[in-house]
């Protein structure tokens, strides 16, 4: 209420108080400092500080035009902050922020333009540390004005915080190193505390779980280790609430959000619809925190298609890699994060193709590496669920999945797909017709799976789970040697802070990760290679060389890689095989050790158990560290049993190098790192006492070297590598490196199969000096190291190739040695050149070639050379195929007339069955009447019979068989006359000289084209047409030889080589015809005096195609119909009306004129007086509110006064208003108001208003005139009254029925309406409505204790009414006891009863006595309304019978009577005997008829509703009511009555349940009758 006693100062535009202003003038008088006063700023949120209250004219206190806008930036980004301020003088500016300071010129950068007031705040690559509340600040010498605007910098997520620890790791910076430790130290800190906080978790685990269905929570709190599910839900909500936040400055909505998909083996898809605020906003995809590029098309990896508002993002070309989080985010904001995981699953078994007749069952079946829950079935590119047609089962081990397609028919037909994570197998389903059926009759239904050799599937998924159950128990136990290790690691603290690392692999297959449990257990499923020991050595300046060694002499069942804290991203598969020729074992790999950890080695030998040597004892292994020689360097020795070995790191020579012995029995080997020799490369030397290595042989040293029979087992050893394991990268460039051992002369890789063994402990000392156990079983003196040839390998391998019967197959393998001859094989015999096979040498390439290739030259194929093999399968097919000759007379096309037969005849040849299809455009062919088709082995036929148009097109054939597929295509024309020209047409030029007019040509040329075009013409008016002879075939014709305003009708036909086409007529065609130009736009006024009146107009749009001459202008006065021309031709488009009369008002329109005349008139102009320039109005007088109500306002004026030459008469008038908070005044009428009053509507209640009317004539607006206070949206106060003149004050109810009282009042302002019972509270049971003038009391369902005295109270400021009703509760009063009589006074009895029931309940209930006299037969009221229990009856006559009746009564009703025993004993008198004459009876007796029927109702709601209708028969029919047929007569809350035929029925409150059709039936023996009506209720 404050704001109500501002005043508004014109000079300074702002309003202070009477307060302010006594206090600035106190301070001027008493010569204090002016004290500064605050007030709002125009922009919302702002506050302005103005130092003087009266400000000098023209200056003004700085306010922001434009304010901060808060910013939420990724990190590393430009933040910028900009404003734009005003004032008089130019206000300064300056920036500061909460915390911290704004000195760093390289960081923070600011602009200010004066001119235009514009300043910004730059932040060059935002940190967290930036994070703050950054403040402009305007000053000038009037006042200052502060705009605070926060920045929110995002951090950068999981994967590059990541990549930021592994920098500070590995850089050598002091300073980063103490940053790391800081972290390491928080980090513990951190997990010392036993606290259930989840904000700790990392970003992934926040973008997964709200990414996430409510479903996956706990799963993926169990991955993150998350305990707290319910914290993690409400800190999840509070970040979903942030980004939704942070959405909404750039997302209008975002919708159907569909996550990251399969689609197939090469590409999976997530979108969403998506609507922008800007559409020039910019998409950013990250993949694990790392922004991916992506293209508009499917041409890059990633791609993002956009189709109106449904954006999909689609990953092309899917491996293993793609697996992560994917984030979409818009501009800086996250939109979007969907995690897409590949599962590392392959098929064993694949689904085959299968074959099936109608109506049987087709089953497709697949078996999976490694346990799946549920895979993708897809048929014809369709995604397919479980249901009736397709049944989709899986295994309990959940490695078999199967499709079973129910009664199979020809739409089934097709191909099927089985898709788990990327990897997908496809297979046909063929349905073939059922052939042998006799008509009538169904087969039984059975199901068809894959034919051919069956693989038991589930002894293939036993074998697969049993391989999975001990692969798990293998890294189990690797994990808990490691586990262990790491352990004794913490125990034995090393002073190397490099010390090396160990890590698990797994099984060797190339691209596994040593750090990822899926990928280790899918490498040791899918690799069937033996277990290795890959050994490393390191000392303290460079890393040393890598010895690989493997088991040879056995199956070795745990394997040990010792690496040099260098994580191998790729290892080399490898295989042992026994001396009888069986399949190694595959098995997990145990964890590396370091060089002097020979507790782990033996620990890891005692866990890994004893392998199966050449002689069956067991492999005893020892690995010893040796002890430094004079060089600091440090020796190692191996010995075993049965295969003992003795690997030794060796001195440094000469040279300085290392070398290596490796010594055993029985297979004793000499193995000692090589020296350098004068190329600078490294030589060893391997021995073996038994069995030595040969010269040129591979390096490889096995029991046996014996290939496996089965396809790809040929023997794998692993790899010693004297400089490194793998290439740089972990890729292997061969596509043989998985099947052949491969020696690079780069790496000098040589290989030494090894047997594993135990040994006993011994003390030698670690790096730091301390005393260790190790395994030691005796020392071995180092020796010269010797070179070995690698041999020769293959550069490339042999591929698989597929042939045609008949036609030529190659193959071809590359050696890494032009000089080494080899040998090829086919299904294991030896091949030799003769006339099918051709074997041929270029270099080091060796080529196979075989010429008229026939289905025995099928098989698998082998070249050897050098102890090296590479083998390849040669699959000799025989497809559908056509003789070339055949083809190319199929392929011309086939010219034929309308209704002749078209035949398509083609042999082939090919394996049999061959599938034969006919297609037209696509479609396949189905025989009819109109096509058959002839199929045989060698040829089929296709006859089209009477060819229509419509059959012009391609026709294909397509043959099929297990080999493979076939197509030929050829074209067939069917030829006709063409149709019709294509009218209407159009008419190029048309003079007294000649017509050129123009057609279409004909829709359908017939398959020939048009030659000429035959024309006829028809004057109108004449019935004989001429020929106009043949035009070359140009759909147009000028026509010469025409009169001057003749009309002509022309017919036009198409010619062409299949003969005449159908006749085309054209409309009438003048000769010469008149083109008038069109209207022109309505003048305008450009000004107006007392003489002349200036107006201007633009040409019209159709000039009648031809030039304007001029233009006719009109004039008419106002109130006249009369036009009069003002000049006779006006060139010009533009012109000065001087003829008219000072004070008139004239409206004006103009025609234009060309070489036809003139055309039309325009619409008229807008009325103007003809007079000088009017002066502006000056105020209203008088302006005052004469109404107001809480939505509109009247306000009235007085017209404004007119002074000549000052001010002159308005002719018009505008409101405005404005709310008391706001400074803009708005206009409620937008075109002028001529009346002296005006209703404001629209307005807020109780708001407050400020009002203004301005006056406005033709030379302007005028001053506006405000009332001086404001006026508040309410009406005048008018005391409470009622305006019911008849109220009920009592009301009677029945129980169970509802109460409602309605009181209607009129009060200003609104008043509090309170409702009472019996002056207090009214029950929960009581429902009240209110509105503006009526309330309104409501009981749904009454009751007895409902009644009482209700009372409603309107009271506002004014004062107060109220007024009261009584409600009475009741119902049908029970019955009263027993009634007794007693005699007392002779001639009199007394009555007496027992009370009702109800008597305690109704203070109005009373009794009713009545009698019966035997003497007179009728029933009649002796006493009335007694409130008590007895009555005297007098007037009792002796010798009579009486008896006597007892009634309750009350509001609702009497009751039931209670009869009284018999009083008094009748006097028996003589019998009167009269003796009747005998009459002839009459039979009455008649059918039930309704005299008077019902009638339609339509009763209001809440109201009373009657009934009634007239019946008569005899005997007295019986009376039944329904509604909506059913009986109503013993429905209590309807009352009715039957009396003397007249039957009626009352319904006290009719409710919308009451509505529908009312019936009544009367039935008597002598028959039935009935009537209906409607009842309606209207509200």
């Amino acid at each position: 209420m404050q704001k109500r006693s501002k005043i508004r100062d014109r000079n300074g535009g702002q309003g202070f108080s009477l307060v302010h202003r006594y206090i600035q003038h106190f301070n001027e008088v008493s010569g204090h400092k002016s004290a500064a006063f605050k007030r709002r700023s125009k922009l919302s949120g702002l506050m302005i500080t103005q130092f003087e209250v009266q400000l000098p004219e023209g200056k003004a206190t700085p306010d922001f035009e434009r304010k901060l806008t808060p910013l939420n930036l990724h990190e590393g980004k430009l933040a910028v902050f900009k404003a734009v301020v005003k004032g008089v003088p130019r206000p300064k500016v300056t920036w500061k922020r909460a915390t911290g300071n704004l000195s760093d010129s390289d960081k923070f950068h600011t602009k200010y333009n004066e001119a235009s007031g514009e300043c910004s705040l730059e932040i060059r690559k935002v940190s967290p540390e930036d994070k703050d509340t950054y403040k402009c600040f305007a000053a000038n010498h009037y006042g200052r004005v502060v705009c605070t605007a926060k920045l929110n910098v995002i951090e950068v997520t999981f994967k590059r915080q990541k990549a930021t620890a592994e920098r500070e790791l590995t850089s050598t910076d002091p300073a980063d190193f103490r940053r790391m430790l800081k972290k390491t130290g928080a980090l513990g800190q951190e997990e010392q505390k036993p606290t259930k906080r989840v904000r700790g978790q990392g970003d992934r685990f926040w973008e997964v779980m709200m990414s996430a269905d409510r479903e996956d929570y706990e799963r993926i709190c169990a991955e993150f280790g998350v305990a707290d599910l319910g914290s993690a839900l409400e800190t999840m909500e509070e970040k979903r609430q942030e980004r939704l936040e942070e959405q909404a400055k750039y997302v209008e909505s975002i919708t159907n959000v569909k996550h990251v998909e399969v689609l197939g083996e090469r590409s999976a898809s997530f979108g969403f619809d998506l609507e922008l605020k800007d559409p020039t906003s910019r998409l950013f995809l990250f993949k694990d925190g790392v922004e991916i590029p992506y293209s508009d098309g499917a041409t890059q990896k990633h791609s993002l298609k956009v189709v109106g508002k449904k954006h999909v993002f689609s990953i092309n070309d899917l491996k293993p890699g793609d697996a992560g989080l994917y984030q979409v985010d818009v501009e800086e904001v996250n939109l979007f994060s969907t995690e897409f995981r590949i599962p590392i699953v392959d098929f064993v078994v694949k689904i085959e193709e299968v074959k099936a007749q109608e109506r049987q069952d087709a089953l497709f079946e697949c078996v999976l590496t490694h346990p799946v829950a549920k895979i993708k079935w897809m048929g014809n590119d369709s995604l397919l669920e479980n249901g009736e047609k397709y049944c989709i089962t899986v295994s309990e081990d959940k490695l078999i999945h199967r499709l079973l397609i129910t009664n199979c028919e020809q739409l089934d037909k097709g191909i099927y797909a089985a898709v788990a994570g990327i990897k997908s197998c496809r297979a046909w389903l063929v349905v073939e017709v059922e052939h042998d059926a006799e008509p009538g009759t169904k087969k039984a239904r059975k199901t068809t799976a894959a034919g051919g050799t069956r693989v038991d599937l589930e002894k293939v998924a036993k074998e697969q789970q049993a391989k999975i159950q001990e692969e798990r128990k293998k890294m189990e136990a690797a994990a808990k040697v490691q586990k262990e290790e790491l352990m004794i690691g913490k125990a034995s603290p090393r002073t190397d802070s490099s010390a090396d690392r160990t890590r698990v692999n797994g099984l060797g297959g190339d691209g596994a990760e040593g750090d990822r449990p899926e990928a280790a257990m899918s490498e040791k499923t899918q690799s069937k290679d033996g277990g290795r020991i890959n050994e490393t050595a390191k000392d303290d300046s460079n890393m040393s060389n890598v010895s690989t060694v493997s088991s040879g002499g056995g199956v070795a069942k745990k394997g040990v890689e010792l690496t040099n804290g260098m994580e191998n991203e790729k290892s080399s598969k490898a295989r042992q095989v026994d001396p009888s020729g069986a399949k190694a074992s595959p098995g997990p790999q145990k964890p590396s050790l370091l060089n002097g950890d020979a507790d782990q080695i033996a620990q890891a030998g005692a866990e890994s158990g004893s392998g199966v040597g050449r002689n069956g004892k067991s492999a005893d292994l020892n690995i010893q560290d040796g002890t430094k020689n004079s060089s600091g360097l440090k020796t190692q020795t191996v010995t075993g049993k049965s295969a003992d070995l003795n690997i030794q790191d060796g001195t440094k020579n000469s040279s300085g190098l290392k070398t290596q012995t490796v010594t055993g029995k029985s297979a004793d080997l000499n193995i000692p790192d090589g020296t350098k020799n004068s190329s600078g490369l490294k030589t060893q030397t391997v021995t073996d006492s038994n069995e030595g290595l040969r010269e040129g042989e591979d390096s490889t040293v096995s029991a046996k070297h014996q290939p496996s029979k089965g396809k790809g087992n040929e023997t794998q050893d692993a790899v010693i590598d004297g400089n490194e394991l793998s290439d740089s990268e972990g890729h292997n460039d061969s596509p043989e490196s998985s099947k052949t051992p491969v020696s690079t002369k780069r790496d000098q890789k040589k290989k030494i199969p090894i047997a594993e063994a135990e040994s006993e402990h011994d003390e030698a000392e670690d790096p730091t000096g301390t005393a260790m156990p190790v395994k030691r079983k005796r020392q071995v003196q180092l020796v010269e190291d010797s070179v070995i040839d690698p041999g020769v390998h293959f550069v490339s391998g042999l591929s698989d190739v597929d042939a045609v019967i008949g036609g030529t197959a190659e193959i071809t393998c590359k050696l890494s040695s032009e000089d080494c001859e080899g040998a090829w094989f086919r299904d294991g015999n030896k091949i030799s050149a003769d006339g099918d096979f051709v074997i041929t040498k270029e270099g080091a390439a060796h080529k196979l070639t075989i010429n008229n290739c026939q289905e025995e030259h099928s098989g698998k194929y082998r070249f050897e050379a050098d102890g090296r093999k590479t083998e390849a399968v040669i699959s000799v097919k025989d497809p559908p195929r056509f003789d070339p000759a055949d083809l190319s007379a199929f392929m011309e096309p086939v010219e034929i007339k309308v209704g002749h037969n078209a035949i398509f005849k083609l042999p082939f040849i090919g394996l049999r069955p061959i599938k034969i299809q006919w297609f037209k455009e696509g479609e396949e062919f189905i025989e009819d009447a109109n096509v058959k088709v002839e199929k045989s082995e060698t040829h089929s036929r296709l006859l089209l019979i009477k060819c229509q148009r419509k059959d012009t097109g391609e026709i294909k054939i397509k043959l099929k068989n297990p080999h493979g597929i076939t197509e030929a295509i050829s074209q067939l024309y069917v030829l006709d006359k063409p149709t019709a020209p294509q009218g209407p047409a159009e008419v190029l030029e048309s003079s007294a000289m000649c017509i050129v007019f123009k057609w279409r040509p004909p829709k359908d040329d017939g398959g020939t084209p048009v030659v000429n075009y035959v024309l006829e013409r028809q004057q109108m008016g004449r019935n004989t047409w001429k020929k106009l002879g043949e035009v070359p075939g140009v759909p147009s014709y000028r026509d010469t030889d025409v009169d001057h305003g003749r009309k002509y009708c022309y017919r036009i036909w198409a010619l062409t080589a299949m003969g005449l086409s159908e006749m085309m007529e054209t409309d009438e065609i003048q000769a010469g015809t008149l083109a008038f130009p069109g209207p022109p736009a309505p003048p305008n006024v450009l000004g107006a005096t007392g003489d002349h009146i200036m107006l201007s107009w633009d040409p019209p749009p159709n000039t009648g195609n031809s030039r304007i001459l001029g233009y006719y202008l009109e004039k008419r006065k106002k109130g006249s119909n009369l036009w009069s021309a003002v000049d006779e031709l006006v060139k010009e488009k533009k012109c000065a009306v001087r003829d008219v009369v000072e004070g008139i008002e004239y409206e004006f329109r103009v025609a234009a004129v060309n070489l036809s005349g003139a055309g039309e008139f325009s619409s008229p102009s807008e009325f103007v007086f003809a007079r000088d320039p009017q002066k502006p109005p000056g105020k209203v007088m008088d302006l005052k509110v004469a109404d107001t109500s809480y939505s509109h306002m009247t306000l009235v004026w007085t017209k404004p006064e007119k002074k000549p030459g000052v001010q002159d008469e308005a002719s018009g008038y505008f409101v405005e208003i404005r709310e008391g908070e706001n400074a803009e005044w708005s206009r409620c009428n937008t075109t002028p108001f001529i009346l002296t009053s005006f209703p404001v509507k629209g307005l807020r209640p109780m708001e407050m208003y400020w009002v203004q009317v301005i006056a406005t004539n033709d030379g302007g607006e005028g001053a506006p005139n405000e009332l001086d206070r404001f006026v508040l949206a309410m009406p005048s106060p008018v005391r409470p009254r009622f305006t019911d003149r008849k109220m009920k004050s009592f009301m009677v109810v029945r129980a169970g029925n509802s109460v409602r009282i309605t009181i209607n009042f009129e009060a200003s302002p609104r008043p509090e309406v309170h409702w009472l019972k019996d002056n207090g509270p009214v029950t929960k049971r009581v429902t009240v409505g209110k509105s503006d003038g009526s309330s309104q009391l409501l009981i749904p369902s009454s009751k007895r204790s409902d009644s009482g005295v209700y009372s409603i109270l309107v009271k506002n400021m004014v004062g107060q009414e109220t007024y009261s009703v009584e409600v009475r509760v009741t119902d049908d009063p029970k019955p009263p006891g027993l009634v007794e009589l007693e005699e007392n006074v002779p001639g009199t009895v007394t009555v007496m009863w027992a009370p009702s029931p109800d008597e305690k309940r109704d203070d109005r209930l009373h009794y009713v006595v009545s009698k019966l006299d035997s003497s007179k037969g009728t029933w009649s009221t002796v006493a009335d309304r007694l409130f008590n229990n007895k009555s005297t009856v007098c007037n009792i006559m002796p010798g009579r019978e009486y008896h006597f009746r007892v009634y309750a009564k009350n509001d609702m009703g009497m009751s039931a009577p209670s009869d009284s025993p018999t009083w008094g004993t009748e006097k028996k008198k003589e019998k009167f005997v009269v003796r009747m004459p005998t009459k002839k009876q009459c039979d009455l007796r008649c059918a039930p008829t309704f005299i008077v029927p019902l009638k339609l109702h339509i009763a209001p709601k809440g109201y009373e509703c009657y009934m009634s209708c007239a019946v008569k028969g005899n005997p007295k029919p019986r009376i039944t009511w329904y509604r909506n047929s059913v009986s109503l007569n013993t429905n209590t809350n309807y009352h009715i009555s039957n009396t003397c035929g007249v039957c009626s029925m009352l319904i006290l409150h009719v409710g919308l349940k009451d509505m529908g059709e009312y019936s009544i039936t009367a039935e008597n023996d002598q028959g039935r009758a009935k009537c209906s009506t409607i009842l309606s209720v209207r509200e």
